[in-house]
């Protein structure tokens, strides 16, 4: 029951940080009816418990008045008829990123020296999808989440990567 549980939770928020990147978001109620819309069904207590845990905050909006925007963002909501791909830019000493099968961990490699800047950058977005990471010279091992799939961990690092 407990890694059903812990599953769910991993879901739910994920679900609930695609619909903050990707749409304009200005109530829980609005959030909680399009998450039901979707197959979670669970309380507005719970939905504020878990935009306390994304650290989602408020932004003023011109359209909506304020919506709902998570940290590291910039509160532009991207299109999902762009190649994620494609918008990567490689930041100052990024060399390469590859992914390990059991695909909670990534491994980036950088130009010796800059690795430890970039860890600490990934490490102040707080983003849920990664645990931590550990740094050497020109090395880094990014540890996601249990439960986190490949592609969320990529769209995680997207904003310290490009």
């Amino acid at each position: 029951m407990y890694n059903y549980a812990k599953m769910y939770k991993t879901e739910r928020l994920l679900e609930i940080r695609r619909i903050i990147q990707n749409q304009k978001i200005g109530s829980q109620e609005e959030l909680l009816s399009i998450l039901n819309d979707k197959g979670f069904s669970y309380t507005q207590a719970t939905l504020s418990r878990d935009l306390k845990y994304l650290k989602a905050g408020k932004m003023p909006d011109d359209q909506k008045g304020m919506i709902y925007v998570l940290p590291g963002t910039t509160g532009q909501h991207s299109s999902s008829s762009k190649n994620p791909e494609a918008q990567v830019e490689q930041p100052l000493g990024f060399i390469s990123v590859e992914y390990t099968s059991s695909t909670q961990m990534a491994v980036i490699k950088t130009i010796p020296g800059f690795a430890s800047s970039l860890a600490y950058r990934i490490d102040e977005m707080n983003a849920f999808e990664i645990m931590g990471t550990i740094a050497g010279d020109d090395t880094i091992l990014v540890i996601g989440r249990e439960g986190i799939p490949r592609s969320a961990l990529l769209q995680s690092l997207r904003p310290v990567l490009s």
